[in-house]
This record gives structure tokens, C-alpha cells and sequence, in this order.
């Protein structure tokens, strides 16, 4: 295996599948599975879910609510999903742990990292629901403190995009798809990948991130079996970039955009 121990950050939105609110039961039921067949190759596996299919804290000084609660709503919100993939996952037959950066004791453990790293040691797949368990963070932030605290190899960002482009593909035909981009470049072009505070953790820790459709079966497991799947951030300035029109790429590869 490429790599023995990974981060897979979800967005709560991807968990919709085609509705509007909330959480589809065959897109959870997929990302159990993908997350099983990684599991069941040694992979050491840890997740982190967005809560914006639910409730996202910056929409909350929108409605007239102080920011700190709305951000402590959100966080609420990403157990919520964490719940559910858990319960995806032991349906599986997937031992699971979930820990959260906030104490509910009723339903997870508290984030403890020594004890976050054992249960991945054992085999387990954990979630970290709650963010960072403070305001004004992202679960992006929260999925790069949590690999670096864990030592993961590589944080997988799974999207419903297949990479980063220059351009949104789908209203500029002469977008380019970076394969490979160093984080320096992705300062530079202005690329949004992440929030500049996860960005800057996982530049600043030299922790790899790539970004990928978590959308199309089989990907992240050919990821981690070393396939060149999505696109890769690192420090490395490979210089490597493809530059694909959208009539140059092969089809069904971006079927399934924002």
C-alpha cells in the first residue's frame, strides 16, 4: 500500500446525493463501502464530515444568531453525520469508533489522541465529529490538526469534482486540471482547496493533500493503492500540470460536478 494511514475528509453536502437537505441513505451506504474495502486492505483509517447538509455556523449571524452558537450548532451537526456513517459502517460489520472534539458521552468518546491512535493501531476506522471542538474553525482545519496529531500519510479531500482547476470546467472550456501542484502554487493561483488555516497546517507539517471524486466507485481505493487519482498537493514543485480542455478529457470523468 501507498499509504498505511489516512485522513478522508467528507463534506456534509456530499452526503445529500440528490436532495436537498439531509442525508441520503444510498450515498452513506456507498461511502461505508468504499471505506470498508480500504479498511479491509490494512489501511489505517480516520474521517472527518462536514455538518453543512444540516446546519453550517456561518449561517448563523444570517438568521440574527451570535456566531459562537451557530458554530456550535454546526458542530452538533457534524456528529449528527458521524452517527450516521458509524451506524453505515457497523452494518458493514466495520468496527468503528467516534470522537468528539466536544463532550457527549451518551453517544462518543471525548477526542483523546492517544486513544484516537490506538483504535486505528487495532484496526478500527475512527471518526472525529465536532471539528476542532472550538469556534471559528472548519472541519477542514479540524481534518488537517486531526491528521497531523494522528500522523497520517496524506489527507484525501473527497469531492464531487475529480481534481483542482484553474476555472470552474463547466463555464470555461479552457480550464486546466493541475495533476500535481505544489502548495506554493496553490497560494499563488488563488486555488481554493481548503481554508487558508488547513491549508497553511498541512503546508507548514508537509502533510500531502489530495483532492478526488469521492463520487465514483473504486477511487479511493485506487488511491491508496498508489493510482494517480485526483490531484496531488504537496511541497514538491513538480511542474507537472495538465493543461485538459473539457472535449480533451475522458467522458464521464467530470460527470458529476457542483
Amino acid at each position: 500500500m501507498k499509504y498505511k494511514r489516512i485522513l478522508l475528509k467528507l463534506s456534509g453536502e456530499a452526503l445529500m446525493g440528490e436532495q436537498q437537505y439531509g442525508i441520503d441513505s444510498n450515498r452513506l451506504l456507498q461511502y461505508a463501502q468504499e471505506i470498508k474495502d480500504v479498511a479491509a486492505l490494512g489501511v489505517e483509517v480516520a474521517v472527518v464530515i462536514g455538518g453543512g447538509n444540516i446546519f453550517r455556523g456561518v449561517q448563523a449571524e444570517q438568521v440574527g444568531l451570535d456566531r459562537v452558537q451557530g458554530d456550535y450548532m454546526g458542530m452538533l451537526a457534524t456528529v449528527i453525520n458521524s452517527m450516521a456513517l458509524q451506524s453505515a459502517l457497523e452494518k458493514l460489520g466495520v468496527y468503528t469508533r467516534l470522537l468528539s472534539g466536544i463532550n457527549i458521552q451518551q453517544v462518543c468518546e471525548p477526542y483523546i489522541r492517544r486513544r484516537a491512535v490506538r483504535h486505528l493501531e487495532k484496526g478500527r476506522v475512527v471518526i472525529f465529529g465536532a471539528g476542532t471542538g472550538n469556534p471559528y474553525f472548519t472541519t477542514d482545519s479540524a481534518a488537517s490538526l486531526r491528521a497531523i496529531e494522528i500522523e497520517a500519510d496524506v489527507v484525501l479531500k473527497g469531492t464531487r469534482v475529480d481534481g483542482i482547476y484553474s476555472a470552474d470546467p463547466e463555464k470555461d472550456p479552457d480550464a486546466i486540471f493541475y495533476r500535481n501542484i505544489s502548495f506554493k502554487d496553490v497560494f499563488e493561483k488563488g486555488l481554493n482547496v481548503m481554508d487558508m488555516t488547513a491549508f497553511t497546517l498541512c503546508k507548514e507539517n508537509d502533510l500531502p493533500i489530495i483532492v478526488f471524486d469521492m463520487n465514483t466507485a473504486g477511487n479511493l481505493q485506487r488511491l491508496v493503492k498508489g493510482e494517480q487519482i485526483g490531484t496531488l498537493v504537496s511541497m514538491d514543485d513538480l511542474g507537472e500540470t495538465l493543461k485538459e480542455t473539457i472535449d480533451q478529457i475522458q467522458p464521464g470523468s467530470k460527470s458529476d460536478k457542483k
